[in-house]
């Protein structure tokens, strides 16, 4: 996932709204949506074995990107089982957060969130140990830093926002202006790129919300959220090279 758009403790009656988008090669098997035996819903990623972003009955949230950097991403465990061992797990946002910068440099390159109702962690393994409790707020989280000022973030931040004053809150409030968000396919102006090492022409495909760029794209769109009530509704649009996914 590549792009992670977020209200943590904004509204009284949505105290967590997410709005992610997953990328990805095309040829990478996946499995949609679901609840995984551990009971936790959650997408799949079928080589190996993890995923991008999920919830559990109890409101235990957890989601991923990777870091991007221009440097060969390093660590033989695959980032993916981070969010999965936390939600199997039981240790807080901030006891799992300090236990994953401790062991970040087996995993490749990383941005993760975890959270609970309480309490919401952002840890990095770049640089090496980085994590920080996450302060109320719209927030976004790409491949680089949480809230670094990629076009895709500021911009993503500011549309998140609005559809987030939009929403009505209820169950059957209206996710399509969240899903327009993330479905923003227009790429930065050239001299608003960031630098992260790769070549020109595939920074600025990569700049854009959502992408499709080769044999690279978007695979999912998700929408998470949490009501003051304890209840929740998580949703997702897939796509493939040719386009949206049947739901």
């Amino acid at each position: 996932m590549c792009l992670v758009l977020f209200a943590w403790h904004t509204r009284p009656d949505l105290p967590l709204v997410v709005a992610a988008n997953r990328d990805e090669f095309y040829a990478r098997p996946t499995e949609p949506l679901s609840r995984w035996d551990d009971g936790f819903l959650a997408g799949r990623d079928l080589l190996a074995g993890g995923t991008w972003m999920g919830i559990a009955d109890s409101l235990r949230f957890a989601a991923v990107t990777n870091v991007r950097n221009g440097a060969p991403s390093t660590g033989a465990r695959s980032r993916g089982s981070l969010p999965v061992d936390y939600l199997r797990g039981r240790l807080s946002p901030a006891d799992y957060a300090e236990q994953v910068a401790a062991t970040g440099a087996e995993y490749g390159s990383f941005n993760l969130l975890v959270g609970d109702p309480a309490e919401l962690w952002w840890a990095t393994n770049r640089p090496h140990g980085r994590r920080q409790r996450v302060e109320p707020g719209v927030h976004g989280l790409s491949n680089a830093e949480l809230d670094t000022p990629w076009p895709k973030v500021t911009g993503g931040k500011q549309a998140f926002a609005a559809a987030l004053a939009a929403d009505g809150g209820g169950p059957d409030a209206d996710p399509g202006a969240y899903f327009d968000v993330l479905a923003d396919s227009d790429p930065a102006p050239w001299d608003s790129l960031p630098d992260t090492g790769i070549e020109p022409e595939l920074e600025r495909a990569l700049s854009s919300r959502f992408i499709h760029y080769r044999d690279y794209g978007t695979r999912a769109s998700t929408l998470l959220r949490v009501r003051s009530d304890g209840t929740f509704d998580i949703t997702e649009r897939r796509f493939d090279e040719n386009g949206p996914l049947p739901t």
